[in-house]
């Protein structure tokens, strides 16, 4: 294969594609993608004036954005290697945000850092820490007169995205044009295989009339999905991160789709606008992660839905963290009048070590809920179905829903999984035990995973490489196992804790919690930590407080401990209530426990500090003193 990022986006640029952009009014703008080509080819001419040389590392740092699109491949076309990283959009913890990119910046060897002019203004005190070499610069003037396109090679890097860092610092990730372009293949052929694209021809009106409807199209004919049937996208999901950047953007861009895309903070603002927007596009793919889901199922209003037809919406992947049976029940339950067909939730496991997917649950089916016995998978490692854990079980009357665990486990003591499906054609998935050694199905075990798209490994990191790349296999650090062929997902291997000898997942705990009064549902985290009594991890659980609680802190913590010793027997050392907010996230916004942990022993697990019009002064004001001292 001979294709590049560069070469796949010209040949989109000669199709008809369109990326419109909606903003939190529902306004739209429209880039078509031979208009994206042109901006990219002329930021490339400029990137070039600044003497970026192929090869160099180039940060991108802008919100949702024609801008973010000149930058990521302007970088591309100049032979450069973009290195997409978020901006600040959670102000009221700017200090640790600094910190974090500063870190990033240095890991990655940045030389020059792009950023659209709003995410400027706050970077300064970033720069000063990391100074890269050609410093930052506004995305607004980046633009030459004439384009350019550097030839490119399939194996030279094509960017550098961050692992998510859910229990150590973000690593990264280094991806080459052909490992990149493998995954987005995959995605697409195994959409394709379910759901082909077909050439217009005449369709019968009721046909028509039936689509319209929101009737399936098992039931009007089957004209109503094949004529003119092209698929269509819809995401919210940030361009810094490996789902909205390859599931979003990349498989829809580089195969000539048009997309409706959405800012994330917009989403986390009004998640309406989503579905609002899938409807008015008619998209028939659209990707997030679990708690996306929930958020919808709890906050989007009848009122919020008038006129709103989700029939359309084909393939609902759900992945980048562990997907919940009792968020896709209710998602499906919520939203079934809407025209929704449950059979498009769509279950997944990928990592950005593998740049994206790795496994697909079976499409035009309805998703698979299997049932095991929770003692048996904790204590000796093997997943024993239940009797009633058939495929499809509904689970919504026995499991306590959540946004961070993809295990739910009751007071019978079983524990509902949902299934990511097999791995996508010319993949595998193994699983093997602390020896290395491959198991058998219903064995759990760590996920080892293989195949076209795995990383060259971490950038400038030949140890940490080493230590999860071998022989062309790639321990992911989840625990799991297989149940004929399809992978089921347990938990991190790192986050398990062991309270006098015996095993505990944290998700367990967490999960009988998001009910209890005065906690806020999927924002607790549960740790092992070692105590000075020598007697090993004691179990410390973080609570955040729910928003309208007037609950005291001390009736809030004795609730979270009788709730731990009926579900698990376990006694609970410390339990500790915190403001909304407080609990430390990764980018993508998985709970970092261990950092949790670590940040209350050093007395700085404090909740975010508001943000006003005259601190966002302040920050601004610092910024420039920051930049002017970076160039001294």
């Amino acid at each position: 294969m001979t294709e590049t990022l560069a070469t796949r986006l010209e040949q989109a640029a000669r199709g008809a594609g369109a990326i419109t952009f909606v903003d939190l009014r529902e306004r739209e703008t429209k880039l078509s993608h031979a208009e994206l080509f042109d901006r990219a080819s002329r930021a490339a001419a400029g990137l070039a004036a600044r003497g970026v040389a192929p090869g160099d590392r180039v940060a991108i740092v802008a919100a949702t954005s024609p801008e973010f699109f000149d930058g990521f491949f302007g970088a591309v076309l100049a032979g450069a290697v973009p290195v997409p990283l978020y901006p600040p959009v959670r102000l009221g913890r700017l200090d640790e945000y600094h910190e974090r990119t500063a870190a990033m910046l240095h890991a990655a060897r940045v030389r020059l850092v792009l950023a659209d002019a709003r995410t400027r203004r706050v970077l300064g005190r970033t720069i000063e820490k990391a100074r890269p070499e050609k410093g930052c610069e506004d995305l607004g003037g980046l633009q030459a007169g004439r384009g350019l396109v550097r030839p490119l090679d399939p194996d030279a890097l094509g960017f550098i995205q961050f692992s998510s860092g859910t229990t150590r610092a973000p690593k990264p990730v280094a991806l080459t044009h052909r490992q990149i372009l493998a995954n987005v293949t995959a995605i697409g052929d195994t959409i394709l295989a379910a759901y082909p694209e077909q050439e217009a021809i005449r369709a019968e009106p009721e046909a028509i009339r039936a689509e319209q409807e929101g009737i399936r199209a098992e039931r009007a004919g089957p004209h109503a999905e094949q004529a003119g049937f092209r698929h269509v996208a819809a995401s919210w999901l940030p361009l810094y991160h490996d789902m909205g950047l390859v599931g979003g953007l990349f498989t829809s861009l580089f195969h000539g789709r048009d997309l409706a895309l959405i800012p994330p903070e917009h989403f986390i603002a009004r998640p309406a606008l989503w579905l609002r927007a899938i409807s008015r596009h008619r998209a028939t793919i659209s990707p997030a992660p679990n708690f996306a889901y929930a958020v919808c199922v709890e906050r989007v209003r009848d009122a919020d839905l008038e006129g709103v037809d989700l029939s359309s919406w084909r393939v609902a992947m759900n992945g980048a963290e562990p997907v919940t049976p009792f968020v896709l029940e209710r998602f499906v339950e919520r939203f079934a009048a809407y025209g929704l067909r449950e059979e498009a939730l769509t279950p997944v496991y990928g990592l950005s070590e593998a740049t994206l997917a790795v496994t697909f649950s079976a499409l035009r089916t309805r998703f698979a809920v299997h049932r095991f016995d929770a003692r048996a998978l904790l204590e000796e490692g093997r997943a024993i179905p239940v009797a009633h854990g058939e495929r499809g079980t509904n689970v919504r009357d026995d499991a306590r829903g959540g946004r961070e665990s993809g295990v739910e486990c009751d007071a019978r003591g079983e524990t509902a999984i949902a299934s990511l499906g097999p791995a996508l054609p010319g993949f595998a998935v193994e699983i093997r035990d602390e020896a290395g050694e491959r198991v058998g199905d219903g064995v759990l075990g760590r996920v080892h995973v293989r195949g076209p798209s795995l990383m060259s490994g971490y950038d400038g990191l030949p140890e940490e490489t080493a230590r999860v790349l071998v022989d062309g296999w790639l321990d992911t650090g989840d625990v799991g196992f297989l149940q004929a062929g399809e992978l089921h997902l347990y938990g991190r291997a790192k986050d398990l804790i062991i309270v006098r000898g015996r095993n505990h997942a944290p998700q367990d705990i967490e999960r009988a919690l998001d009910d209890l009064p005065g906690v806020r549902p999927g924002c607790s985290a549960a740790v092992g930590a070692l105590e000075d009594d020598g007697l090993g991890e004691a179990l410390w659980v973080f609570v955040e407080r729910a928003r309208e609680s007037d609950l005291h802190e001390t009736e809030i913590a004795d609730t979270v401990r009788r709730r731990i010793l009926e579900q698990s027997g376990l006694h609970a050392t410390r339990v500790v209530v915190l403001a909304p907010g407080t609990l430390p996230r990764t980018s993508s916004g998985k709970i970092r426990r261990s950092e949790s942990l670590a940040l209350y022993r050093a007395g700085r697990l404090t909740p975010p500090e508001r943000v006003s019009l005259a601190r966002l002064a302040v920050e601004m004001a610092r910024s420039l003193r920051a930049f002017a001292r970076a160039r001294d």
